[in-house]
């Protein structure tokens, strides 16, 4: 998992006029929502923000470091602006580090199949599927590689390789990839 921290002061202002303000001194109105769903508002700055923004995937997990206390937490949404090509607000949705997660989380293929230029057609099947692990364990991203697939072959779910304590819940059988023959 790679390590994007991101240092965010708790604030007690809310409304447009503050928000305004803050955007203005290149900070960034955002909320935190804890486990309990409770909500703090918080006070970022923009530029970092956009830096790990950029490179974040829905399965990122972000270091929160609020005022000195460290959480884990996901992106959970961001208000953008694309007249201004700027982030407006966003929610965070920290995590509880010791229970087990349920996500989805896509699956990316990666490779030229044998298959192809044995005269095959490359199709794709599932996107994405859904895994259960423990916030460490979760990967950033599922890339499968199919260049060793051949004319009539496919890839199931079942077939990933995945990392150390990730759980597939999806369906075991479902087609990732599959190299089909024209004729």
């Amino acid at each position: 998992m790679d390590s994007l921290v991101l240092v965010a002061k708790e604030r007690k202002e809310a409304g447009k006029a503050v928000a305004r303000k803050l955007r203005n001194a290149g900070r960034l109105p955002a909320v935190m929502y804890n486990t309990k769903g409770e909500a703090t508002m918080l006070d970022i700055d923009e530029v970092e923000f956009t830096k790990i923004w950029k490179v974040a995937t829905p399965t990122t997990l972000i270091n929160l470091d609020v005022d000195g206390k460290k959480s884990l937490a996901f992106i959970q949404d961001t208000e953008y602006d694309i007249k201004t090509d700027k982030n407006l607000h966003v929610d965070f949705h920290v995590i509880d580090e010791s229970k087990k997660l349920k996500t989805m989380i896509k699956v990316q293929v990666s490779g030229s199949p044998v298959g192809v230029r044995e005269g095959g057609v490359f199709e794709t099947g599932v996107k994405e599927i859904e895994i259960e692990c423990l916030p460490k364990d979760l990967p950033v991203r599922l890339v499968v590689d199919v260049s060793g697939l051949t004319l009539g072959a496919s890839m199931a779910v079942k077939d990933i390789e995945l990392p150390k304590g990730v759980k597939v819940l999806s369906d075991g059988d479902a087609v990732v990839a599959h190299v089909r023959s024209l004729k």
